[in-house]
C-alpha cells in the first residue's frame, strides 16, 4: 500500500511539473496558433493522437465528425437535442458539461477550490457588492476536461449587462494543481458575468476561469475574444438577453466555470463532487 501511494504521489508530482513548471503563457499562445491551422490531414492526425491520450473524447454527439482545424473540434457544436434541458422555473441548470468540483453552501464569504484551500469571493471577483450579494449563498465549481463539449449556455432566463475581465496567469486547473497552488482560481485569467432577472428574488453569477492552453474565452455578446492579447476595458458593457439553455459562448480548449447563487438557492439533488454533469441538467434549486 505504501509503495502504491508513493508511486501515485510521484505521478502527480510529474503531472504538476509537466503542466505548470513550464512557460505557460508561451505554450498557451503556441497551442492557440496551432489549433487554428486549417489542414484536414493534420487535424485528423492530431485528433487521433488526442484520442490516444483521452479515451473519453466522444465526437459521435457532434453535429459533424470531420474538422478543418483543431479549433473547430475544440469548439464543436452538438446535434440538436443532445442535451435535454430541465425547464422547471425553480431550477438553475448546469451551463456546461463538466466534472463537479468543490460545491455547496458558502461559509460567509469563504469558498474552497480543494480541501484545505479556501479563498474569499472578493479575491475571485474583486467587487465588494458582489461579495456581499453571495454571502452565505451557494456555489458549484464545474471543470471542463479538454475532451468535453466546450460551449457554455445560460443556466436560466437572464440578462447580461456587463462582463468584467480580470487578467491573470494560466495555471492548470486540474485537481493535482488545485491541491498545490493556493487561491489558484484567483490567480488565473477569468471573467465575471452577473446574470440578472432570475425571477426568484435572488441572483446568479458565472465566473469562467481560463487555464493553460485555453486562455481564450469567447462571449457572443462581446465583439472581441477575451484572451492574452486583449487590451480593452476591464468592465465591458453589453446588453444581451438569454433564455435558459441559449448558447452564451465557448472556451477554446476546456477549463472551469464557477457558478454562484444567493442564499435562496441550494444544490439540486444528486449534485456532488466528482460526478459528471451535463449541460441542461439541474444544478441548483430555488427555495419554495
Amino acid at each position: 500500500m505504501a509503495t502504491a501511494l508513493r508511486h501515485l504521489s510521484q505521478q502527480e508530482q510529474l503531472n504538476f511539473l509537466l503542466t505548470n513548471r513550464i512557460p505557460r503563457r508561451a505554450l498557451t499562445q503556441f497551442v492557440g496558433w496551432y489549433s487554428r491551422i486549417e489542414s484536414p490531414a493534420l487535424t485528423q492526425l492530431s485528433i487521433a493522437l488526442w484520442q490516444l491520450l483521452a479515451d473519453d473524447l466522444n465526437l459521435q454527439e457532434a453535429e459533424r465528425q470531420r474538422f478543418n482545424s483543431l479549433h473547430e473540434c475544440f469548439t464543436r457544436r452538438l446535434k440538436p437535442d443532445a442535451r435535454p434541458l430541465d425547464l422547471r422555473q425553480e431550477i438553475i441548470v448546469s451551463p456546461c458539461d463538466a466534472i463537479v468540483g468543490e460545491c455547496g453552501p458558502i461559509a460567509g464569504t469563504t469558498v474552497f477550490q480543494a480541501k484545505g484551500f479556501p479563498y474569499e469571493i472578493g479575491e475571485l471577483m474583486p467587487d465588494p457588492a458582489l461579495q456581499e450579494t453571495y454571502r452565505d449563498g451557494c456555489y458549484a465549481t464545474l471543470r471542463l476536461k479538454s475532451s468535453m463539449y466546450h460551449r457554455f449556455h445560460a443556466p436560466l432566463d437572464c440578462t447580461v449587462e456587463e462582463v468584467r475581465y480580470i487578467s491573470g496567469d494560466t495555471w492548470n486547473v486540474n485537481p493535482i494543481a488545485l491541491k498545490r497552488i493556493e487561491k489558484l482560481y484567483c490567480r488565473n485569467e477569468r471573467a465575471v458575468v452577473p446574470l440578472s432577472d432570475t425571477g426568484h428574488a435572488g441572483s446568479v453569477c458565472m465566473v469562467p476561469v481560463a487555464a493553460i492552453l485555453v486562455a481564450s474565452m469567447k462571449f457572443h455578446c462581446l465583439p472581441h475574444d477575451l484572451d492574452l492579447q486583449y487590451r480593452g476595458p476591464n468592465r465591458i458593457r453589453c446588453s444581451a438577453q438569454y433564455r435558459k439553455g441559449d448558447e452564451m459562448g465557448y472556451f477554446q480548449h476546456g477549463s472551469t466555470i464557477i457558478v454562484f447563487a444567493t442564499s435562496n438557492y441550494a444544490l439540486s439533488e444528486g449534485v456532488r463532487q466528482g460526478e459528471i454533469i451535463r449541460m441542461g441538467e439541474a444544478l441548483m434549486t430555488a427555495a419554495a
